[in-house]
């Protein structure tokens, strides 16, 4: 195991909270075991770790994510979600392939949510390219995961988003009885009709969507 991660797994082992454990893992309905460091904490902690190894200042490191992708808790995926925000500059088109694993390896709203929008959303927006050749993929894949972040990538996008693109994906997936992708549909469209509300407005109006759906969508529609 490289020495970072050791030392990392020390930081956290030593900031272990079996009270604060049980709370947060009820919170996330027992899908993942926790260690107990809430957020606040935990960001100091890394705060400390990524100056003393100096991870930030050498070029992304797929197997940096990856090691602590495999980590039982689920504080060692959000150290991996904090490293990828602070390298968005440094994504690469090749780095896809890493955003598919993540998204469909331990998945959960709270690791899906931050990928797709900032580091499959960078990428995206630099290389567009990658829209056909991967997100188009995702929008229609068996992988509810990989559905849900071909819906959100543009979340951020403001007046950049596709719109087309956005209300193709939302048609391919407004039949689905899924949750996170009913919410998913209307988080992307409130977040855009931030921008474009008359556009977002005809189009709720125009198809048929569920209904967590439309009153998602519609939060900020007069």
């Amino acid at each position: 195991m490289p020495a970072r991660i050791v030392l990392l797994i020390k930081i956290f082992e030593e900031n272990r909270n079996r009270a604060n454990a049980g709370q947060m893992e009820a919170y996330m309905k027992g899908h993942f075991p926790f260690l107990g460091i809430k957020s606040p904490e935990r960001k100091e902690l890394e705060k400390q770790f990524f100056k003393e190894v100096g991870v930030l200042k050498e070029p992304f490191s797929n197997e940096f994510v990856l090691g602590l992708w495999e980590q039982e808790e689920r504080e060692y995926q959000y150290t991996a979600l904090a490293y990828l925000e602070k390298s968005l500059n440094k994504l690469q088109k090749g780095d896809m392939a890493l955003m598919e694993t993540l998204v469909t390896t331990k998945s959960w709203w709270d690791t899906v949510d931050a990928i797709a929008p900032k580091a499959v959303g960078a990428i995206t927006a630099r290389f567009p390219e990658v829209v056909a050749e991967t997100i188009d993929v995702w929008a229609s894949d068996d992988n509810l995961w990989l559905r849900r972040a071909a819906l959100l990538f543009q979340l951020k996008y403001k007046e950049k988003t596709n719109a087309v693109l956005l209300y193709q994906y939302i048609r391919k997936n407004a039949e689905s009885k899924e949750f996170f992708i009913q919410k998913a549909i209307g988080w992307a469209l409130r977040e855009y009709s931030k921008t474009n509300p008359a556009s977002v407005k005809s189009f709720i109006e125009g198809n048929v969507l569920a209904p967590l759906s439309v009153r998602e969508g519609s939060k900020y529609l007069a």
